[in-house]
């Protein structure tokens, strides 16, 4: 933007850097400041008259106009009037006033006139940190096809958008905006957002460079991956043949088989050496397993907390937690992190800083648990490469039923039975300690009866410094685990066929969706209790019909409408005014084509 001081202060105030973010700071209405012979009832209206008498109240002025327009005297009041309004209306004076004009029983009389100096237009009002007229001035001066135009927006929306802040007859009459102008406001407003994400991705020359092959380790494997597996692998396989560092996402369903893309990137990698971070000491556990038993042929080692410091130099797959950020660690040609959203970015820039030389760096893949809507994913696209594997291996068998407190005794049998069955019951409550506020109860006052009905029961939650513990006591010998959402991402528990959420229209449908996706991990008949004391929940009801990931993350977008919509992908806290994830994907891919931006 080519700005004098003065405009820059004021572009400032209003925290945007771009004539396009300037257009979609729409007034909030219009004064229409034309001059008419006849009167409007219950609009805003200008006259032209003279001041014939003014009557001071204690909270009020009252004014006599001759109202030259019309030929007729009008009776005019301000209420509580402030110091200088006073000065406004002059015995005597002509002048042009504005305000809204009602008519009873005979008797028109205008409320709250104001005087005004610019005539003849409709003029648009902001609700800004600029004072509306300032405001309007700085549109005036920089809200021009030419301007518009230069940063790349198309012309036939430049159009539409200068239209709102020039106003015409045609909109003072509609009630609400059309389609085109809609469409034009989603444009410009995704345009805006992703030329900004494409302008703060930097491009770094990769430490390692190398044609892959991942076929013959998939072959081996004692089961056939996905295509969207392979999809994925395929992604990242060409992201090694470049000179540039990869900046990838790889975003996957609960059980959709990240794990198995993680081994492949290790494989690819070879001898060039990966480095894996995964949240928790468990999962470290858990990948690591997962690799020695898929990679016999890379040397791999495990980081944690109670890891002797070696050398780590001569391993070719490092997994571990957070305690790889206080290692000496080795140049490695690729870094992931598993389960990003649980790691800070500060946490995450400082793990590929570490392997990083002064001018190259490693390869980087992240991968979430999370699903985003394919059109989130596209707009993300900008800034990272994103895969997204939207199925799993085998299609997983669980019931989901919202209940209430009469279900309780049929829900009792059912524990039972499970349990009967050498099967694993889950119960997740809100809170750890009682509290007035909710009308829950809470671990603590639930334990006792758990305890009491059943043996083998465990009890964590996410202040609990024991936790991994006791999840993995759990895992081989409980019935019942009562928890937090402590357990929404962690360990892998085969026997579990059991998740009953309590107070679950608290919860977003995502985490409700991550919960349920702890049960029927390896095939097993799985089942999702949501239990809830409100009579009625959509919400709920609809999160009941589908066990797609992706298709709950549209579901959670429809329901929650506001907030950080990008939260754990790029934590860039964006909210979108006029775009509709679940509708607008072609004029995601038209924006990404004008921007020159390939699609996956």
């Amino acid at each position: 933007m080519n700005l004098t001081k003065e405009q820059e202060a004021k572009v400032k105030k209003l925290g945007i850097n771009s004539f396009a973010q300037l257009a979609l700071i729409l007034p909030h209405s219009y004064e229409d400041l034309r001059l008419r012979e006849e009167m409007q009832l219950h609009k805003a209206q200008l006259i032209d008259a003279t001041v014939e008498s003014v009557f001071r109240a204690p909270n009020s002025i009252q004014i006599t106009f001759y109202v030259h327009n019309f030929a007729h005297s009008l009776q005019a009041v301000l209420f509580r009037p402030k110091p200088y309004m006073l000065h406004q209306f002059k015995v005597g004076e002509r002048d042009y006033y504005y305000g809204v004009i009602e008519c009873k029983s005979g008797h028109c009389s205008m409320s709250m006139p104001k005087k005004v100096s610019q005539i003849g237009s409709i003029t648009p009002k902001y609700k800004t940190a600029l004072r509306t007229d300032v405001m309007r001035r700085l549109t005036q001066e920089l809200l021009t096809k030419e301007n518009l135009l230069a940063e790349g927006l198309r012309e036939k929306y430049v159009d539409e958008l200068l239209r709102l802040h020039t106003p015409d007859e045609s909109l003072l009459k509609s009630k609400e905006l059309s389609s085109y102008t809609l469409e034009a406001l989603k444009y410009t407003e995704l345009f805006s957002y992703m030329r900004a994400l494409a302008g703060k991705r930097r491009y770094f020359e990769t430490i390692v460079s190398k044609e892959c092959e991942y076929s013959s380790w998939s072959s081996t494997l004692p089961f056939l991956l996905t295509d969207e597996q392979i999809d994925a692998i395929k992604d990242i396989r060409v992201d090694f043949a470049k000179n540039v560092a990869a900046k990838r996402m790889v975003v996957g369903d609960v059980g959709s088989g990240k794990t198995m893309v993680i081994l492949a990137c290790a494989y690819m990698m070879d001898a060039n050496r990966s480095i894996l971070m995964a949240p928790t000491t468990i999962l470290a556990n858990q990948l690591y397993e997962e690799a020695q038993k898929y990679l016999p042929n890379l040397r791999i080692t495990l980081v944690t907390n109670k890891s002797k410091k070696v050398s780590l130099e001569k391993y070719d797959f490092i997994i571990g937690t957070h305690a790889l950020l206080y290692r000496e660690l080795p140049e490695a040609g690729l870094v992931m992190v598993d389960e990003q959203h649980r790691f800070g970015t500060q946490q995450r820039n400082m793990l590929e800083k570490l392997v990083s030389s002064k001018t190259r760096r490693p390869h980087y893949i992240q991968f979430s648990a999370t699903p985003i809507p394919r059109t989130l994913a596209m707009i993300e696209s900008t800034h990272i490469d994103v895969s997204l594997i939207t199925t799993t291996p085998f299609i997983k068998d669980i019931d989901s039923q919202v209940i209430h407190r009469e279900d309780f005794p049929t829900l009792l049998d059912h524990i039972r039975a499970q349990i009967a069955q050498n099967n694993q019951v889950l119960i997740v409550y809100p809170l750890v300690e009682q509290s007035d506020v909710l009308e829950y109860q809470s671990i603590d006052e639930a334990r006792s009866y758990w305890e009491r009905s059943f043996e083998q029961v465990y009890v964590t939650h996410g202040k609990d410094k024991d936790k991994e513990d006791v999840l993995l006591k759990f895992r081989e010998d409980g019935n019942i685990l009562i928890a937090t959402t402590v357990v929404e991402v962690g360990i892998s528990l085969p026997r579990l066929s059991t998740v009953i959420i309590v107070g679950a229209e608290r919860l977003g449908l995502s985490t409700l969706h991550q919960l349920r996706g702890r049960v029927s991990r390896t095939g097993l008949k799985g089942y999702c209790y949501l239990y809830t004391n409100k009579e009625k929940s959509e919400r709920l009801d609809e999160f009941v019909k589908t066990t797609n990931g992706f298709d709950i993350a549209n579901l959670d977008l429809k329901f929650r409408k506001s907030g950080d919509l990008l939260k754990g992908i790029q934590q860039s806290g964006a909210q979108f005014k006029w775009v509709d994830f679940a509708e607008d994907r072609d004029i995601v891919e038209s924006v990404k084509n004008d921007l020159g931006i390939g699609l996956d």
